[in-house]
């Protein structure tokens, strides 16, 4: 946020507007400057950050102390929370973006037609970004990095939670515009943690090319519900793994384990297993071993719960649920056109992966289940921009639209059809 933009305004409405009409005039000069610029503030950025790091812990511990005053669960508050680690993940991503090629102004299949003419398409940012977002104040820095490489400019709403991180984190990227003499308004944190606010933000048409919303189902319901601007979005992540018979149990039992422990708070966590019944009775028992030495309650339908003892019984509503804590819905399942049967019927078309030594049906698997990402013999953890190489990610999608799974610099962007003549015209 621009340094003279004051935190608070009586009418919401009028400074949501404001903000928009600033970032279009930026978003129109982003547009037309170089990659030279743009990577230049990033590495701006990332230097900020690294030095701030005293400061970006300070109010980010401020948010924390608030959270727990005001119950915030466990997830929540590890999402919420900006550890040294996660400050450098920060930079060192802004920094991967930078070394990325640009996606702007690239040109693709300038094809000679028959009447003489060239037709091609040429790869253009969307415009302005409006990106809302709860909890996780790495995102502010991530969102912009991506919006800025990709010539955007963006208007970023976090969760009231996280405010005085995002403020602290907007501070570093404001001085990081400005050494590069870019606009300041190219990337905007919204101050009001008035709710109005995102009620203006997912309506001006005017103003806001795409939203992205990242956060909770009832957030991304009510957005989906009111919003007039298009959205690149995922509602939740029930990811589902699948150990077929003839799978190697060590590899299983490493993959398993760490899609579900490696992080609990995040949308590609696993949260419902699904065992061939053949590999079943030998591999359960190390599992609940192991998931018990994580303290992670197991829920176990009535063939699960017969081969191991001390698991809850699971219900139905199990089967659809993004725990986002240490629970795993379990499923013995026979065969592999039954694991991707309950896939296709529960799964948010997040992430699955199977754990086979068969290439026949590891090629199925990836043919026919249909969601944004699909794995072999890997954890689900890896859904992530990072780890595909996209330098960071601004959300993944489960749309079919434009973008899928995670969405990084080419999905910030469009293409438009450019036409070279040298003085034709059509008979």
């Amino acid at each position: 946020m621009s340094a003279n933009q004051p935190a608070v305004r009586q009418d919401v409405t009028d400074y949501m507007h404001g903000l928009g009409q600033a970032a279009r005039e930026a978003g129109r000069h982003l547009a037309a400057t170089e990659s030279g610029p743009r990577n230049a503030a990033l590495s701006a950025i990332a230097r900020r950050l690294r030095a701030d790091e005293t400061a970006l812990r300070e109010a980010n511990e401020a948010d924390l102390a608030a959270g727990r005053e005001q119950g915030l669960d466990a997830a929540l508050l590890d999402r919420l929370a900006l550890t040294e680690a996660r400050i450098e993940a920060m930079a060192t991503g802004l920094e991967q973006i930078a070394a990325l090629p640009d996606p702007v102004g690239a040109v693709s299949h300038l094809d000679p037609m028959p009447s003489g003419i060239r037709v091609g398409r040429m790869r253009v940012p969307l415009g302005v970004v409006g990106i809302i977002y709860e909890s996780r104040p790495n995102v502010t820095a991530d969102a912009a990095g991506l919006c800025l490489k990709s010539g955007n400019a963006c208007i970023l709403r976090g969760g009231s939670e996280s405010l005085r991180s995002n403020r602290a984190i907007a501070a570093c990227i404001a001085e990081g515009l400005a050494e590069a003499g870019l606009p300041e308004t190219a990337v905007q944190v919204v101050e009001t943690t008035d709710r109005a606010a995102v009620g203006a933000l997912i309506t001006m048409d005017e103003h806001v090319d795409v939203l992205v919303p990242r956060g909770g189902k009832g957030l991304i319901e009510r957005i989906m519900q009111d919003a007039t601007v298009p959205m690149i979005k995922h509602l939740d992540g029930v990811c589902h793994c699948f150990v077929d018979a003839g799978a190697d149990a060590d590899m299983a039992e490493r993959i398993v384990v760490n899609a579900k422990t490696q992080r609990y708070g995040t949308c590609n966590t696993l949260e419902t297993l699904l065992l061939d019944a053949a590999i079943a009775p030998s591999l359960l028992p190390r599992l609940k071993s192991a998931f018990d030495a994580h303290g992670v309650e197991l829920r176990g339908c009535e063939r699960s719960r017969a081969l191991v003892d001390g698991l809850t019984p699971a219900e139905p509503a199990d089967w659809d649920a993004e725990y986002l804590a240490p629970i795993l819905a379990v499923r013995v399942v026979d065969g592999i056109d039954a694991a991707m049967a309950h896939i296709e019927r529960h799964s948010s078309g997040h992430t699955e992966a199977i754990v086979t030594r068969d290439h026949a049906r590891a090629q199925r698997f990836l043919r026919e289940v249909d969601s944004s990402s699909v794995m072999v013999n890997a954890s689900t953890r890896f859904a992530d921009g990072i780890e595909y190489g996209l330098g960071a990610e601004i959300g993944i999608s489960t749309d079919k639209l434009h973008a899928r799974g995670p969405v990084g610099l080419e999905g910030l962007t469009t293409q438009k059809y450019i036409v070279l003549g040298e003085g034709h015209i059509r008979e």
